[in-house]
């Protein structure tokens, strides 16, 4: 149980939601910003085993259950009374790429298990799409806050499969069209790509030579990247729009957890 004392402490602070922190990107972003100093809440199915400091608050949630995720934003409007960032991250469709002794993720798409479609357009698209509806609702009276939706170069081009492209372009236009209904109240919103990042995943693979990563980022960074486009006095100005990572932290002098630069990729390099 919150008290009066501690709720009105936590107002003195910035909140922010991540979904998806259990781990990959929605931890390491929800990781820098605790660093940066906000008031973190960390939801997914998982939350509860996942790696992180005893400082995120976490809230066990699948958003393919809608009561659970109104659940969430109750219990961030009953501590704090507000919330400033939704970092949109909860995301599926990755489990099960190999099924039956067969590599389906790249197959075509009549080809793919029905369950990826739900785990990106369900898990991913429509958690993203009633995460927003809730954030607005405290976002909007205020006329402050920030909803990033965490994308991905697949809504420009095709990448490993048809599923996925559709839930990156839709989350893309998504932004855009959520841009310009919150306009009038001054909330922005934003599609961020991030580069190759050095999640659990993905160190797994490199082991066996899948990827190369002298130009990767530590989940960390998009979490610093996040931060400065929140302190962006002129981030109104880039509503709607799509926004690469390291595009972003060399326009902010951002660097990674290891002091590097991690080069801004373009759609030529993937």
């Amino acid at each position: 149980m919150i008290n009066d004392g501690e709720r009105r402490e936590a107002q003195t602070e910035n909140v922010a939601l991540v979904t998806g922190a259990s781990r990959g990107v929605g931890r390491g972003i929800a990781l820098g910003l605790l660093a940066a100093g906000f008031r973190v809440y960390g939801s997914g199915r998982s939350i509860e085993q996942a790696d992180l400091p005893r400082e995120i608050r976490r809230l066990r949630c699948d958003h393919l259950q809608d009561e659970e995720t109104a659940a969430v934003f109750e219990a961030i409007r009953s501590e704090c009374g507000s919330l400033d960032l939704l970092v949109n991250c909860a995301w599926g469709g990755y489990e099960k790429m190999v099924e039956g002794g067969a590599f389906t993720w790249a197959a075509p798409f009549w080809e793919q298990p029905p369950h990826r479609w739900t785990g990106m357009m369900d898990a991913g698209v429509r958690a993203a799409f009633v995460c927003s509806a809730h954030a607005a609702r405290m976002m909007t009276p205020r006329h402050r806050g920030l909803i990033i939706n965490i994308s991905f170069w697949a809504a420009q081009r095709h990448l490993g499969n048809t599923i996925y492209g559709i839930a990156k372009a839709a989350t893309d236009k998504m932004t855009s069209d959520m841009a310009v209904e919150l306009r009038p109240f001054g909330i922005p919103v934003i599609s961020l790509y991030p580069g190759l990042v050095r999640t659990e995943s993905v160190l797994a693979a490199a082991k066996s030579g899948m990827f190369d990563l002298s130009t990767s980022e530590s989940p960390e960074f998009i979490g610093r990247v996040v931060n400065a486009l929140f302190h962006d006095p002129n981030l109104m100005a880039r509503t709607g729009q799509v926004l690469v990572a390291a595009a972003v932290a060399k326009e902010f002098g951002v660097l990674d957890v290891d002091g590097s630069s991690p080069p801004a990729l373009t759609l030529g390099d993937v």
